[in-house]
């Protein structure tokens, strides 16, 4: 339907020899931190502070040392991102594409490094944030998911603050913007390429007929609180009846020109007639053993909708295996997110791989 393609079997053995082969023998790839203002921000943050976390992955200067980047105690990891060179200068002095990476529900930028480090190695440079009030570094807020629309703000202020950046902005191509997102980044993603948000009330409405629905437990919000008292109070207060106005308008980033999307959710909170006007090129990434995001009440409803999306369906594959890599003591101490059917490697590995041949063919008929 609208052209979607649907695999089983993502890639075959030689493309993933051939990835891992290029990944081998990759230039180093440079980390570096930004913190720019975004008005929202103040909503959302339970300090009320305006700033936003940016983090930067980048192709770094052939002799830059790379050191391995973990999530968790440096002495006991939890999990591996990859490895990076903090803060090395750029391979060179050319522009190159950019891609706009949003984590996850409770998430961080570096929860997504393992992807934003692999697109990076390819090319890209790759600008990821912090979402004020929902990440894994700060207190988490009701008003983050009430105005969950603000995350594509979050990426037009991460954007702008990189093009404006004397060291960045010269290696960014403004020609050549993609976006990307694991799980309610892929929400993210999809607003920034156009989709537009209903207000948070759609999507409470939507757990109260399907309260079993995987989108409707803490697990899937990122252990965000949403007690109806929270929501009442945080909904009480004048400043968010004022930002919730602005639910259905769009948020859309005229920059991006296409939306790598793996399993994106929740889809209830996008205006159904909104992904059908949608025109920008979409491929959407979910696993068919995802309990978190329920593909049917989601990325599969998605891909109806979105006029000529892509879908890559992953056999055996769940919500978490979108994390970086589990060490053996992720695996002990978070078993519930660190048990796969199929080996996590491979999966990152086809998710690399798909995002990589998405946008080189999408990216490159940039005007």
């Amino acid at each position: 339907m609208h052209g979607r393609i649907e695999a089983k079997y993502l890639f075959g053995a030689a493309l993933l020899v051939l990835l891992s082969f290029q990944r081998a023998h990759a230039d180093p790839v440079g980390e570096t931190h930004r913190v720019t203002t975004e008005k929202t921000a103040v909503l959302r943050d339970a300090e009320r502070r305006d700033q936003l976390r940016v983090t930067i992955w980048y192709p770094a200067s052939k002799d830059s040392v790379e050191q391995p980047l973990v999530i968790g105690p440096p002495d006991k990891p939890l999990f591996e991102v990859g490895s990076i060179a903090l803060d090395a200068p750029f391979a060179d002095s050319g522009s190159r594409p950019i891609l706009l990476l949003a984590p996850g529900g409770g998430a961080s930028a570096r929860m997504v490094g393992w992807f934003g480090i692999a697109m990076a190695r390819a090319g890209y440079v790759v600008i990821a944030v912090d979402h004020p009030g929902d990440n894994n570094m700060d207190v988490k807020t009701t008003a983050a998911m009430l105005l969950a629309w603000d995350r594509a703000e979050d990426l037009r202020s991460a954007l702008a603050a990189a093009e404006n950046d004397p060291v960045i902005g010269p290696h960014l191509d403004r020609a050549r913007v993609g976006a990307a997102g694991v799980s309610w980044g892929g929400y993210t993603a999809l607003v920034a390429a156009g989709a537009r948000s209903f207000d948070f009330d759609r999507i409470i409405a939507f757990c109260t007929e399907n309260p079993d629905d995987g989108t409707c437990h803490a697990r899937a919000r990122g252990s965000v609180p949403m007690t109806p008292a929270d929501r009442k109070k945080t909904l009480d207060l004048p400043e968010i009846a004022a930002e919730r106005a602005r639910a259905g308008e769009s948020h859309a980033l005229p920059e991006v020109q296409a939306a790598f999307v793996m399993a994106p959710g929740p889809i209830q909170m996008l205006d159904p007639a909104s992904l059908a006007e949608m025109r920008k090129p979409v491929s959407i990434m979910l696993g068919d053993d995802d309990i978190d995001v329920p593909p049917a009440t989601n990325g599969l409803i998605a891909a109806k909708a979105i006029p000529g999306a892509t879908l890559l369906r992953l056999r055996g594959v769940g919500h978490t295996d979108f994390l970086p890599d589990c060490t053996d003591a992720g695996r002990a101490t978070f078993p519930q997110w660190c048990t796969f059917k199929v080996p996590q490697a491979d999966t990152h590995r086809q998710a690399i791989a798909a995002a990589q041949e998405f946008f080189a063919r999408t990216l490159a008929k940039a005007p």
